[in-house]
């Protein structure tokens, strides 16, 4: 199976927290079954200088956002970061999203991206969540009927990812779901595990590992 891509944007003020979760778990292969290769995970940032998160960390990006391609692309994961309230700075990723979602490719956004991609028209005829309804609607966007209260959405088309900043897990887990990284029942466990600390997942996965 050939190895597949996920490009994860970042930015200055990116959240830490809200990627870890599905990129460290994108990479591993502990649990697949079949076997199959792990997804490569890319950074792009809007050009190849080093970022730094709001927790303080440097980071080196792989990509500049001009040399970005769905086409080389399983997914384009958008964090949240103080920078997508504060004016048009992260707007160019907004754009990306949307030039994504046109051809075909998922886009999954979290906490902050997603006021983003509402101030792009993109959450105005899909199913999506965030933060908050107010947090959304303080965009003017037109897209309010479609807001869900969920620990995060996939919409119908099963292309758009949304997530509110609390839910990294259930980001993840719908990240995981959409790229068919695992099986159901393990995809299940796994989820219960890391929001849950339920003990009786940790045996399941214990037993895919053993298969």
């Amino acid at each position: 199976m050939e190895r597949r891509t996920v490009h994860v944007a970042v930015y200055d003020t990116l959240a830490d927290w809200e990627f870890g979760y599905a990129t460290a778990h994108l990479r591993d292969t502990s649990f697949h079954r079949p076997p199959r290769p792990g997804i490569d995970v890319v950074t792009v940032a809007e050009r190849r200088e080093p970022v730094t998160t709001m927790g303080g960390l440097r980071l080196q990006p792989d990509l500049a956002l001009e040399d970005l391609r769905p086409e080389h692309s399983a997914m384009l994961v958008l964090p949240g970061a103080s920078l997508w309230d504060a004016g048009e700075r992260n707007a160019p990723f907004a754009r990306a999203a949307r030039t994504f979602l046109e051809a075909g490719v998922p886009v999954a956004a979290i906490c902050g991206a997603t006021a983003g991609l509402a101030r792009e028209g993109l959450l105005d005829d899909r199913a999506h969540t965030s933060a908050a309804a107010p947090y959304l609607a303080a965009t003017g966007y037109k897209g309010g009927d479609h807001y869900r209260e969920a620990d995060a959405v996939t919409d119908e088309s099963g292309d758009l990812i949304t997530a509110g900043p609390t839910e990294p897990v259930a980001f993840a887990r719908e990240i995981l779901a959409r790229l068919d990284v695992y099986e159901p029942e393990v995809l299940d466990a796994w989820f219960r595990l890391f929001s849950a600390s339920d003990a009786s997942a940790f045996e399941v996965l214990q037993a895919a590992q053993l298969r």
